[in-house]
């Protein structure tokens, strides 16, 4: 190859690298400009009050969030508690019969499930539970959340357990260890790290959604424990707060906001941190 030819190649493949880097930069942009806006916005709103305070009626300053920070609490703990099992039973399912019909329709379930929007998902929720229930209530936000999750734990368990080597568990059968203890206590811990990565993800997929809390959760101006209750949580609070005619409570949005971006952020960070751990055991 003449030197010509190589010079033109290095070119080439300098001006691709270039190209490359731009376009993974400018795709940076728009997640840093959200995060500067919400920050500058905030960060005004927040402080020890803010976060252990309630709302305060229109015209009167000060207030919190905390009836918001608690009820997003509740609403995620028993979307986990309804969906982590149920997904991880599944997802071992899966991978254990990846051949049999009902592992077919059920991956296809899961996928379809997967890219149903949010605001469907809460509708269902409102014939199914809430008005047969003749109430809004927590529970049936909890439940609209954890059809969410559902997919997401189910296939990232079964992708999960497919990477494990399938020597090991041979090996645990033939020392006599029976099927189910194989399972849980040799394939199951293997790969508890991308597991729980997948259980991370989830949550932080969850933890914003607005959409299906508005026909099933429905929001409450008090501080309210009771599941059976209207709860509120806070993307219901930034979301009725933003479009509000007030002032104070346009600020009491964005500190809310920020709060609610520090929680999803913290979750997709350490979601990563697992993940990458978990590669490096693999």
């Amino acid at each position: 190859m003449s030197p010509k030819n190589i010079q033109y190649r290095k070119a080439k493949s300098t001006a691709f690298k270039s190209i490359v880097i731009l376009l993974s930069f400018l795709c940076t942009i728009p997640l840093i400009g959200i995060l500067y806006y919400i920050v500058r916005k905030g960060i005004k709103a927040i402080n020890w009050q803010f976060l252990v305070q309630l709302p305060k009626p229109v015209g009167e300053t000060g207030g919190g969030i905390a009836n918001a920070l608690t009820g997003s609490i509740a609403l995620v703990l028993v979307a986990a508690v309804i969906a982590i099992p149920v997904g991880i039973l599944a997802g071992i399912y899966l991978s254990e019969n990846k051949d049999r019909k009902l592992a077919y329709w059920t991956r296809l379930s899961a996928d379809i499930l997967q890219g149903v929007p949010s605001i469907v998902t809460g509708i269902v929720a409102y014939f199914w539970i809430v008005k047969p229930m003749k109430g809004f209530s927590s529970f049936s936000g909890s439940i609209a959340l954890a059809v969410m999750m559902l997919p997401i734990v189910v296939r990232t368990t079964e992708e999960t357990l497919l990477l494990i080597p399938h020597s090991l568990k041979e090996a645990a059968l033939a020392l006599g260890v029976p099927y189910h203890r194989t399972i849980l206590k040799v394939i199951v811990p293997c790969g508890l790290s991308g597991i729980l990565s997948g259980v991370l993800l989830s949550v932080a997929r969850i933890a914003g959604e607005t959409a299906p809390l508005l026909f099933t959760a429905f929001g409450n101006p008090y501080m309210n424990l009771n599941i059976f209750k209207p709860m509120q949580s806070l993307p219901l609070m930034i979301y009725n707060y933003a479009i509000s005619p007030y002032d104070q409570w346009h600020n009491m949005a964005w500190g809310a906001a920020m709060i609610l971006l520090i929680w999803i952020l913290s979750l997709n960070i350490l979601t990563k941190l697992i993940t990458k751990r978990w590669r490096v055991q693999l």
